[in-house]
């Protein structure tokens, strides 16, 4: 029991570090604002998909959800709701349930939630402006998003595998 509650309490604990990594790394740490909807570019979405592949999909969704949405609350709050629901799909390509942050479905993974994310601020962009050239600012935007982010999360992923930082904080086996 007291071990169950102890993995719980490091998995809560790493999730409201992550989601506050996030925050400050979507809104304050490279934060760039990026054409006339509101939108700017970020390298937050590296610290959520550090999320996906070091947490349970349940905390990964957290840091998702509200390290995106309080970002967005602080600095373009019309973006909120389809920041929220985008920023927890993005983490479902990931899987947590290797020894080691980089795999091969972790690799690929952050392609997959580019294409995810561009089409959700198509579609939100769409719905909010009406404007048919939704299309170049969602996925130039998210282009450049996400290859930073890709590749900020490659090398944080890999430090972090240097040092076993799954087994030695998680004891994954």
């Amino acid at each position: 029991m007291n071990e169950k509650v102890n993995s719980r309490t490091k998995k809560l604990s790493f999730t409201g570090l992550l989601i506050a990594m996030t925050v400050l790394f979507t809104a304050y740490i490279f934060h760039i604002p990026f054409g006339l909807n509101g939108g700017y570019i970020h390298f937050g979405d590296s610290i959520i998909y550090l999320a996906a592949a070091l947490l349970p999909t349940p905390y990964a969704l957290m840091v998702g959800a509200l390290g995106g949405g309080i970002s967005d609350l602080l600095t373009a709050p019309m973006w909120v709701i389809p920041t929220v629901i985008i920023k927890m799909l993005i983490v479902l390509p990931f899987s947590s349930q290797k020894s080691t942050l980089i795999s091969k479905r972790n690799l690929v993974a952050p392609v997959i939630s580019f294409f995810i994310s561009a089409t959700g601020y198509f579609v939100a962009e769409k719905i909010m402006f009406g404007t048919e050239t939704a299309i170049f600012a969602a996925f130039s935007g998210s282009f450049i998003q996400s290859g930073g982010s890709a590749l900020f999360f490659y090398l944080i992923a890999s430090a972090f595998d240097g040092v076993g930082i799954k087994k030695r904080v998680f004891q994954f086996q």
